[in-house]
Order: structure tokens, then sequence, then C-alpha cells
């Protein structure tokens, strides 16, 4: 891995769609998805990036759509099989980038749980349900699901996703996909689960995106990322508390303590949490693979 920041990506030409994390070019029938080293918390863009998260996360999501054996977007993950323009610097390009097919993305996240954490179990202690799916009296925090349960959310272009139900789901894009969306996640979720328990990593949650090319339902964007799924350590794991994960939550405790109201630009976080967080990345990369 190499020890820079890529906080923005620019194609002469082309004007990409900006994510918090990723650089987005259209190149006609094909896509260019650039993993960058941006990191957000609390809905805001930071304005100091993580070394090397944008090719952990594009190592990770490649390493995924092959494992998995499920349809998927990708063409390419070589930056040297990519149509990139002859004038291009593609060192800055190397190991972060897929190209992919040119989906109609589905405006649902397919968060798929397995344990019970994060903002399922504070719904779980206000009402027992998680997305309108109810679940027996009586659990604990970060307890094990009897089944992962299907605990979809509205795709937003930028702010926070909302929380709705199967049913809400169904009225977006009717009965028939929404079962699908519902049983392929699931099935998703159990595959990545299996593989990464080998390997002592539980992936507690997890959320995975769709969409369609020439008719046919795909698997896009990433997989089973830290980004994207909570990675807890399977050797450290204990039923009734908050677990650590393999993710950016350095960087949320930091902006926590550090008064921080979440209402104005945050404050640049300090080399050692830049430093602690890249390390969490990386340590999920040499565990799993």
């Amino acid at each position: 891995m190499k020890n820079d920041v890529i906080l923005k990506t620019d194609i002469s030409g082309f004007e990409p769609k900006r994510g918090k994390v990723r650089d987005v070019y259209d190149f006609g029938d094909s896509v260019l998805i650039v993993s960058t080293d941006r990191i957000s918390a609390f809905d805001w863009v930071l304005p100091v990036g993580v070394p090397d998260k944008g090719r952990v996360l594009n190592r990770m999501s490649a390493f995924w759509f092959d494992e998995l054996g499920v349809r998927n977007h990708v063409l390419a993950t070589d930056v040297l099989e990519m149509p990139f323009p002859a004038d291009v610097d593609l060192s800055v390009f190397e190991g972060r980038s897929t190209l992919g097919r040119k989906c109609e993305i589905i405006p649902i996240e397919c968060v798929v749980r397995g344990y019970l954490s994060g903002s399922g179990w504070r719904s779980y202690c206000e009402s027992g349900e998680v997305c309108g799916v109810r679940l027996p009296t009586g659990l604990r925090e970060s307890e094990r699901l009897a089944e992962p349960i299907f605990t979809p959310t509205t795709k937003a272009e930028s702010g926070h996703d909302e929380n709705i139900t199967f049913n809400e789901v169904a009225d977006l894009v009717g009965a028939e996909l929404a079962g699908l969306l519902r049983e392929r996640s699931i099935e998703i979720f159990l595959r990545g689960s299996e593989y990464a328990l080998g390997r002592g990593i539980i992936i507690a949650d997890t959320k995975f995106e769709f969409g369609f090319c020439g008719g046919e339902l795909l698997l896009a964007d990433e997989v089973l990322t830290p980004d994207s799924s909570r990675f807890w350590q399977l050797d450290k794991y204990e039923v009734g508390k908050s677990q650590p994960s393999y993710d950016k939550q350095f960087v949320r405790d930091w902006l926590i303590q550090s008064g921080w109201n979440k209402n104005s630009p945050p404050p640049i976080l300090p080399n050692d949490i830049i430093a602690k967080t890249r390390e969490k990345y990386l340590e999920a990369l040499r565990i799993l693979f």
C-alpha cells in the first residue's frame, strides 16, 4: 500500500459525480468508479482523508464480487484494461478503480442484519421492531438473531438514509422485485458471513445495492467492506454490549469527544486518529484475505 492521500480525482473532459467516498465517471456504456481516501462521519465529508482507505475498499469489493459467485456490474479492476484518455496519470487510479456496467440503480439500500446493533438495537429498544420486523422480547445488544433480517433504507443522494419497511419497498419497486431483493440480499450476506467467520470475523450487518443492466438484476457499487458493513473480531465478541469494529469508529469517537456540534464544518482530525483508522482498515484486509 502507498502512504499517500487521494481526496479527489480528475479526468480532462469528464465531470465526475462525487459521492461521500467515490468519484464516478460516465464512460458511455460503462462507468468508472474510483474509491478515494475521503472519509465521512455524521453525514459530513471530513476535510482530511485516510491513506490507502480507497485501495482497501476497492480491493475488498473486487475480492467479494469474484468470490460470491453473484452476477455483478464489474468489467475490469486493472487500470490497463480501462478506457482512460492517453494523458491520464494512471498511478492516481491504480488499485482504487473499478470499471463497471452502467446500471439503472434501484433506489433502495438493501440492509441485512445478522446481529442486533447500532440503529437496529436502538429501534428494538424503542419498539421491539426493526424496520417493521418484529423481534422476540428479551434480546440483548449485539446478540445474534435467529436468522438474518432484511431492514432496507432509502438511498439518499446526500444526508442520511431513512429506514423503511418491506411493504414500503414493495410500494416503491413492486412486490415481486422487493421479494427478489430481500432473497438475494440475505443469500449474499450468508455466503459472505460464512467465509468471514472462517477467518475470525463476524459480519454483523451490511448493505447492498442492485441495479438493472439489459434487463438483468446485478449486484453493484461495493460489497462487504468496512464502509458498508459492521465487522467484529470473533474472539473478542461479547453479547450485551457494543463491539469494537473494523471501521471509522476512532473518527466518530474523536469527533464526539471534541465537542463538535455536527451542524458546522467538522474539525481537522489529528494525525494519530488518522493513523489508527488506517490501521483498522488494513487489519481487516489482512485478516479476511
